[in-house]
């Protein structure tokens, strides 16, 4: 298969559907002065935009903080603390009190307003063990102002609109917003060329290394060989294991039995197969086979993990 023959399938998208985004909630902020605000660490991936003024962020595991103006946007897909600041010595406030004490949609004052705002919020992921996926991205993915060609703040300015104002339908309408969002921010940082990295969304930014990510993707229970995914990227055995290594940073087929089992461990929570359907639909001969291949990925039994999954 040559590289212009590409696989009606995408990636993203599939990762993205199995992380599954569940819940969400967009707030806006209005603040004036010396002020600074703490969020503490939670799952998921929290995604802020600066309308107009600016403020720093601040991460624990940042060497120094980076500075948002007027337009810019950052996911933080880690989960950690992290502090939104005028004055990096003032003494912060709890953001949870503070945004909470408005409703989804509404915008939350500090000092009276008028210099600072911005709006922001969260993706919370359905309890699988594909949210790793996220840790591909760095913890802090941000998109200038002058990189939004998307218009992502037009996107969350209607998200808010929608929470703000209870219309028919409106919660379908605000989870596409959502996660139409997450998808064009995510966009956004795989199209630019100075966010490069080692990871599945960094790999697709690679034609050919696309190519064979989205072949697994389409065929997962295909007895795929080295031979067979290098021919599809149009590159000999070596050049092609060579280069998605360095790509995506793990082998071929390593990358093959990861996504198997996240996708194992997907079908086993939310569409309740049995092993017996699911170990042959991916590739594998037998029950033991595939039992042995997931407790290795997940440190325990497919059926430990759904009775577990379930009980959380």
């Amino acid at each position: 298969m040559s590289p212009a023959s590409k696989p009606v399938v995408d990636p993203l998208s599939d990762v993205l559907s199995l992380l599954r985004p569940r819940s969400y909630a967009f707030r806006g902020l209005d603040a004036a002065g010396r002020w600074a605000v703490d969020f503490p660490a939670a799952a998921g991936l929290r995604c802020y935009a600066i309308d107009a003024g600016g403020c720093w962020l601040v991460l624990d595991t940042a060497a120094a903080p980076l500075w948002l103006g007027a337009g810019d946007v950052v996911l933080l897909p880690h989960g950690e603390a992290f502090r939104l600041a005028t004055a990096l010595d003032a003494e912060p406030a709890d953001a949870i009190p503070l945004l909470t004490s408005v409703p989804e949609g509404e915008v939350a004052v500090l000092n009276g307003g008028g210099e600072t705002t911005g709006v922001g919020g969260y993706f919370a992921f359905a309890p699988t063990r594909a949210e790793r996926l996220l840790r591909a991205l760095p913890p802090v993915v941000h998109i200038a102002s002058a990189e939004d060609e998307a218009g992502l703040h037009g996107f969350i300015a209607r998200l808010m609109r929608e929470l703000r104002e209870p219309r028919p339908g409106g919660r379908l309408v605000a989870e596409h917003l959502a996660q139409t969002l997450l998808v064009q921010a995510l966009r956004l940082h795989l199209a630019d060329a100075a966010a490069g990295g080692v990871g599945w969304l960094y790999a697709l930014a690679d034609p050919r290394m696309s190519l064979a990510i989205a072949a697994i993707h389409a065929k997962p229970g295909r007895r795929w060989t080295l031979a067979a995914l290098a021919d599809i990227a149009g590159m000999s055995r070596s050049s092609f294991a060579a280069r998605f290594r360095a790509s995506v940073g793990e082998p071929p087929m390593e990358y093959l039995t990861r996504w198997r089992m996240l996708m194992a461990s997907d079908r086993i929570l939310n569409a309740a197969q049995p092993i017996s359907t699911i170990a042959p639909a991916l590739g594998y001969e037998s029950e033991s086979a595939f039992g042995a291949a997931f407790k290795r990925e997940f440190g325990i039994s497919p059926r430990r993990y759904g009775r577990e999954a379930r009980a959380a």
